[in-house]
């Protein structure tokens, strides 16, 4: 297969543990970083960098672009995660890289306050112009920390170990850096855009929903309504967030939640949501709600009660974050997802 723009990246599967080596494969672990991912291009014009989807995000990282521009050779293809790292917390920042697609204009000066690094974890072409999806993990590897020697700052390569013990003594020991799990890839395995030979454990009870509607206004969300679509592609009710700290408001209102352009029967929900779907039984109210096109996705945190066929969440649910950078068809579909409890814990690095 010859490289060209874009490039579905691999993808990783979620799983409730670690997994052990077996004689018949031999397994490496690397962090999971809390960032966007993306593919780095280097063209004879300068860096470019690619969504997970094949939107270009250049515009939005105009300092990363520049840093590389010059360090790299022309026809590099990397794998990795933008990430921005805030020095007063500590750790890295997803609020900043949600405010580069916000800002408009001002998307350098925000640049320079807050500077973004690639963390690159995969290379698919080298410096040579070789492709390397066919090259077993282990060599792509070994090209990749050959760029380390001559790499800027901004460059960073992502820590490797095959060792299952190093690996869940970071889970044991990373606390705060912002590290949100941990994947495990097959040594040997090679390059496969759009496979899912990878797998991750995420460091804490998180699952992304669609956000079919909100409480309050659209200048001042108060709740998130929250669905996922099922195998005929209806989008079905899931739950609904718990009150949506400030903070979280400003940023849900820059993202420019739409209302729903079409008729108000035309929305999947009912409005207002009957009280039974909203789990005010003691009062027996409907809610009251806007409906939203269903373009955002949402990460949230849950329990593990889920009723229903759909799932439906029987507590409310916890706003981690906004994810502009994930599309609608990334949600696991509810026949595929049966949202079990995902084993809770903590990493921290330096990147």
């Amino acid at each position: 297969m010859s490289l060209g723009w874009p490039v579905e990246p691999m993808k990783a599967v979620s799983a409730l543990d670690i997994p052990a080596a077996s004689q018949a494969r031999e397994v490496v672990y690397e962090p999971k970083w809390d960032g966007f991912r993306a593919l780095l291009w280097v063209t004879a014009d300068g860096v470019r960098l690619q969504s997970r989807h094949g939107k270009d995000l250049s515009r939005y990282f105009p300092d990363l672009c520049q840093a590389l521009a010059g360090h790299l050779a022309a026809g590099l293809v990397l794998d990795g995660e933008i990430i921005i790292w805030d020095q007063q917390t500590g750790r890295t920042s997803f609020t900043s890289l949600q405010r580069r697609f916000t800002v408009g204009r001002r998307v350098s000066e925000v640049a320079t306050e807050n500077p973004a690094h690639f963390v690159a974890f995969d290379v698919l072409r080298d410096a040579r112009r070789r492709d390397l999806l066919d090259h077993p993990l282990h060599v792509r590897r070994n090209r990749l920390r050959r760029l380390a020697n001559s790499a800027p700052p901004q460059l960073v390569i992502c820590p490797q170990t095959s060792n299952e013990r190093t690996a869940r003594e970071w889970i044991a020991d990373w606390t705060t850096a912002g590290i949100e799990g941990l994947v495990v890839k097959p040594r040997d395995g090679i390059y496969r855009p759009g496979g899912g030979d990878w797998i991750k454990i995420r460091t804490r009870q998180t699952t992304d929903y669609v956000i079919g509607g909100l409480t309050g206004t659209f200048e001042q969300p108060y709740s998130l309504l929250l669905g996922r679509y099922d195998e005929r592609g209806m989008l079905r009710f899931s739950g609904q967030t718990h009150r949506i700290p400030a903070a979280q408001r400003k940023e849900l209102a820059r993202l420019r939640t739409m209302p729903f352009s079409g008729d108000a029967n035309g929305h999947p929900w009912p409005c207002p949501l009957p009280a039974s779907w909203a789990g005010q039984l003691a009062d027996r109210l409907a809610l009251p709600y806007l409906q939203v096109e269903p373009t955002l996705v949402a990460e949230v945190e849950t329990d593990t009660a889920h009723d229903g066929p759909y799932e439906r969440l029987r507590h409310r649910a916890r706003l981690v974050r906004i994810r502009p950078d994930l599309q609608t068809r990334d949600v696991h579909l509810l026949s595929t997802q049966r949202a079990p409890g995902v084993r809770t814990v903590a990493i921290t690095t330096q990147p």
